[in-house]
């Protein structure tokens, strides 16, 4: 997925040998490509007319994605074009749940507690 300008010689070779072999390969790299782009730069509004071209293009596992991202379409093209995010919240809920996980039926609940409000 890197940007062919930074490929090396011998990795464009190589691409260009799978490109051609295989023509669902060369259409689902050309799909990924303009979906990074648009998350990268996000282009929420384009979303829709990829998610269309996927669908009739692309081969099962494009198409499939293609079809989730259709069932929440709002929430994905909202996730691109704002500048917010959740992940922050998103990592102490992971971190809670592994400690949790970590300690299960071995300790209290004030133990859990003192190992979620302290850092490491």
């Amino acid at each position: 997925m890197r940007p062919r300008e930074k490929l090396s010689e011998s990795e464009i070779e190589q691409l260009d040998q799978v490109r051609l072999a295989c023509p669902d390969i060369a259409r689902a790299c050309d799909l990924a490509r303009v979906f990074q782009d648009l998350v990268r730069n996000r282009r929420g509004h384009l979303l829709l007319e990829w998610i269309r071209q996927a669908e009739g293009d692309g081969h099962g596992p494009m198409r499939s994605f293609a079809g989730f991202l259709r069932q929440d379409l709002d929430a994905v093209i909202a996730g691109r074009n704002h500048d917010w995010s959740s992940g922050m919240v998103e990592g102490h809920v992971n971190r809670v749940k592994t400690l949790k996980r970590a300690i299960y039926g071995r300790a209290s609940f004030r133990l859990l507690r003192i190992r979620i409000l302290t850092r490491p």
